[in-house]
């Protein structure tokens, strides 16, 4: 690893412990040319992954994509920041763990309405409303339906 102060190539690794997303490592590192320390962040190279829309075209997954989704549905709900972050985080080990290439966005949005449908109700239809485009107040009552059911 070079150096970012000296650009010498002789650092060693003094510390490494998972990071705080225990998804990947946080190496503390220190220069032999010039002493000073530096951290390096190592994360496991996933496969890219292309997200079929529902026109058929076809772009590079992007999780902020997902994040803001779920962040407008819990809007004004008593949902913490740590219980969204662990959402977009289980349902990106899920769409990961199929080990496709391309995915669709159908499938996408499945996914994230049932997680959302165990985490809080009123943030589930929210994002069902959207993402089902609710045509009419029926479709969302029959929506409504289906979670009192169960």
């Amino acid at each position: 690893m070079k150096c970012p102060y000296c650009s010498s190539e002789n650092t060693r690794v003094i510390d490494s412990r998972p990071a705080d997303d225990n998804y990947s490592i946080r190496r503390r590192r220190m220069c032999d040319e010039c002493g000073k320390r530096f951290t390096t962040y190592e994360k496991i190279e996933t496969i890219p992954l292309i997200v079929i829309k529902k026109d058929n075209n076809r772009e590079q997954y992007d999780r902020s994509k997902i994040e803001a989704g779920i962040l407008r549905a819990c809007h004004k709900r008593p949902i913490s920041v740590d219980q969204i972050n662990n959402l977009v985080d289980e349902i990106e080990t899920e769409i990961f763990n199929r080990e496709e290439k391309e995915i669709s966005s159908a499938f996408i949005g499945e996914i994230v309405m049932d997680k959302l449908k165990d985490l809080e109700a009123v943030a589930y239809v929210r994002f069902a409303s959207v993402y089902r485009e609710f045509k009419d107040v029926n479709t969302f009552m029959n929506e409504l339906k289906k979670i009192l059911d169960t």
